[in-house]
């Protein structure tokens, strides 16, 4: 249910009224006139098999004022690149698909790793990297939403209280996040956000003392939300983690390259559900367990250039003060979800913070033994100076695949 309240260093733009989804998207088709909307839609094929994408791609049909539908098509060989395209061309959109496994983006790829400047990790920030490419060379939008593609509780309301921000020209808004309550099947989703982010947050904060960026942080609803837009100028100088850092990431050039003035967040849904991750407590480098050490990484990275040092003494310290305020964290939701008659398994939450906890002091870790790593893929501003003609590329690549 929203609320007026604002807190923090960015804009908070509630839904207050249960307003009909055609009267947003009259006034979409009308920015659309001088502001152009595509949507970017990072897939891998096994998601083409599941209800969820689905009901979206049914949702998205009834939207008129989308110019470009771009899909980046991860894992997939010839044969299930075909059947992407028939899946995709019932939609009512112009779409294109990056068949991110093909021959033509694979030479790209390959180029671009000649010079040292392809991603280095295979997953869903290369794919959008990527993705992002193609928009630039296409030339057809300015304003740019993205969705995930397992969300099992969508609805086209969503893409257009998620894009607005950006796209009325009327306002000053370079970048939107999207924030929904993380509740499905009568249980509190989102542990990564609830039990990790927040009390890593505030536990630096009584390591480090205060800082800008942190504020910034604890200003976002649903940091790790996967739902974003933006205009594409100001995609150029935007660098992309390759990692599960790739949320933060993001948040951290906006915070380096704009004005919080310029960043928005959005309510867009009531309730919402997506594929859930194992924890994985006994595999570091999937589920859960990855996604908690590479996202303590890149906060610890972030504030390193503020001029933060971090040494092992702080990262002990961190580790105590983040267990401490997890475990009362733990408390309040659980409490949240008794009074809203949800279930949450207690055990299961203490479970996840301990590992969180411990994947706290391996991050801290692995940033002091390769503090010099570059996880963010190039901005495409570097990839044009060193490769001018690569939009060109790209955009016959996808244009050949389409029409072969």
């Amino acid at each position: 249910m929203g609320d007026f309240f604002q807190n923090g260093v960015i804009a908070n733009l509630h839904n207050l009224v249960d307003r009909p989804v055609e009267s947003l998207e009259a006034e979409l088709k009308s920015f659309s006139r001088t502001n152009p909307m595509a949507l970017v839609l990072p897939s891998l094929y096994s998601e083409l098999q599941q209800p969820a994408l689905e009901g979206m791609v049914q949702a998205l049909k009834e939207v008129d004022y989308l110019t470009e539908v771009v899909v980046g098509l991860d894992r997939a060989n010839r044969e299930e690149f075909e059947h992407a395209r028939e899946y995709f061309a019932r939609m009512n959109q112009p779409v294109r698909i990056l068949w991110q496994d093909g021959p033509r983006l694979r030479k790209i790829d390959k180029q671009l790793e000649d010079l040292g400047l392809a991603p280095k990790e295979l997953g869903k920030g290369r794919n959008v990297w990527y993705c992002y490419g193609y928009i630039l060379a296409s030339g057809k939008s300015k304003a740019v939403a993205m969705h995930d593609c397992d969300i099992k509780t969508y609805s086209r309301d969503m893409l257009a209280r998620l894009i607005y921000p950006v796209a009325n020209p009327k306002f000053r808004y370079q970048f939107c996040k999207g924030y929904y309550a993380r509740v499905a099947d009568n249980k509190l989703n989102g542990r990564v956000c609830r039990l990790l982010v927040s009390p890593l947050i505030g536990s630096l904060r009584k390591v480090i003392g205060p800082d800008p960026f942190l504020d910034y942080l604890d200003s976002f609803r649903y940091v790790l939300s996967g739902e974003f837009s933006l205009r594409t100028d100001t995609i150029p100088n935007l660098r992309i983690p390759s990692d599960w850092g790739l949320e933060i990431g993001i948040l951290s050039e906006l915070f380096r390259n704009y004005s919080s003035r310029s960043v928005c967040q959005v309510d867009i849904a009531d309730i919402y559900d997506h594929k859930h991750q194992p924890l994985s407590k006994e595999d570091a480098t999937a589920g859960l367990s990855k996604m908690s050490t590479d996202i303590s990484k890149a906060v610890f990275r972030k504030l390193a250039t503020h001029g933060q040092v971090l040494s092992e003494e702080h990262f002990r310290s961190i580790k105590a003060a983040y267990y401490r305020i997890a475990l009362d964290f733990i408390g309040m939701y659980y409490d949240t979800a008794t009074i809203n008659g949800l279930k949450v398994d207690r055990n299961a939450e203490e479970e996840a913070v301990e590992l969180f906890a411990s994947n706290i002091m391996e991050a801290g870790r692995q940033y002091l033994d390769n503090p010099m790593a570059t996880p963010f893929i190039p901005s495409w501003n570097r990839i044009q100076a060193a490769v001018p003609d690569v939009l060109e590329q790209i955009y016959d690549a996808v244009e050949l695949d389409h029409n072969q």
